[in-house]
């Protein structure tokens, strides 16, 4: 299993690197398309919030590149500097994606509410699940059910990792319907923004099949301890 998870480990991150590299390219062709309507991210994402009568969420601007996102705690749309100034069909994509997901908080869609209870879980166990797992590899032998609470733990991140899968889809889903019914953007545009959001999702599913696969490579290592006992 060793070797097998080798292999499948080294797939997976070539899948990453590529559906990176192709989102990149995407986002960079798509950010050289301007929008007709001469809107910017910022500006796209407050008419959605208010054509969906969401009027306690804020759009503001921060820093970095890829750091869009939506919080439901303080109920912030947070777009980069330059999704948030630029106007192009990238930028109304992200835009629009980010909104998706406060207009599923405001209408309580469930697969957002089941992944926010699980962010403080995903928190503490990212700040010990390796320093565990990497204990009960060590440990197998002598103390098998240290490595299994690992797994336990490694487990709820994967969870998370699967239901973030029909969060970030539905939300495209809601920007992309947005955007054409309102006609926001020109078909060049449109085709554009489903493109560029199309590839950001790709991401997410390369990284569930990562944890998948690692949490079977963990599960396989505690089965084979336990054999041998």
């Amino acid at each position: 299993m060793g070797m097998s998870y080798i292999v499948l480990a080294g797939v997976i991150m070539l899948f990453s690197w590529l559906v990176s590299s192709r989102l990149k390219s995407k986002f960079e062709h798509y950010s050289k398309l301007h929008l007709q309507n001469g809107m910017s991210g910022a500006e796209i994402a407050e008419k959605m919030l208010a054509d969906n009568g969401i009027r306690d969420v804020r759009v503001i601007s921060v820093a970095g590149q890829l750091t869009d996102h939506y919080n439901p705690l303080d109920k912030t749309v947070n777009l980069s500097e330059a999704v948030y100034n630029q106007r192009n069909a990238a930028a109304a994509a992200v835009a629009a994606h980010e909104c998706g997901h406060a207009v599923q908080h405001a209408v309580g869609y469930q697969w957002l509410t089941m992944r926010s209870k699980l962010v403080p879980v995903v928190n503490v166990a990212s700040t010990y699940m390796q320093w565990i797992l990497l204990a009960g590899i060590l440990m197998i032998k002598t103390f098998p059910q240290l490595l299994l609470i690992g797994i336990v733990i490694f487990a709820a991140t994967t969870l998370f990792s699967i239901i973030t899968l029909p969060v970030e889809y539905d939300a495209s889903h809601r920007a992309l319907a947005w955007l054409e019914n309102k006609k926001m953007l020109t078909q060049q545009e449109q085709a554009g923004a489903k493109d560029s959001l199309k590839w950001a999702a790709r991401t997410y599913v390369v990284a569930a099949l990562g944890s998948i696969a690692t949490l079977l490579y963990y599960i396989s290592i505690y089965m084979g301890g336990s054999r041998r006992e």
